[in-house]
């Protein structure tokens, strides 16, 4: 089996399994992450989350917003105070 088919076969379940460990740094029974297993799990992670995840979701999303109306802020009507 390639990458790309464990990303695929990967389960919600695992998904979040291996989340939690990359978040605190030890696997569900306890042992503690490798850097290695730590890297691993985050690529496994942002990859299953690319194909199963909308991208408010995924991991690493970040909410840009949206701007009201066309025009931007006048920077000339809050001036910057340097300090």
């Amino acid at each position: 089996m390639d990458y790309q088919q464990m990303i695929e076969n990967m389960t919600p379940e695992l998904y979040t399994n291996l989340r939690r460990a990359v978040e605190l740094g030890k696997w569900p029974d306890g042992n503690p992450v490798t850097p290695e297993q730590r890297a691993n799990a985050m690529q496994a992670v942002i990859a299953w989350g690319e194909q199963h995840l909308p991208a408010e979701e995924r991991v690493g999303f970040i909410d840009k917003g949206h701007k009201d109306g066309d025009d931007c802020d006048d920077p000339t009507e809050t001036p910057l105070n340097w300090k």
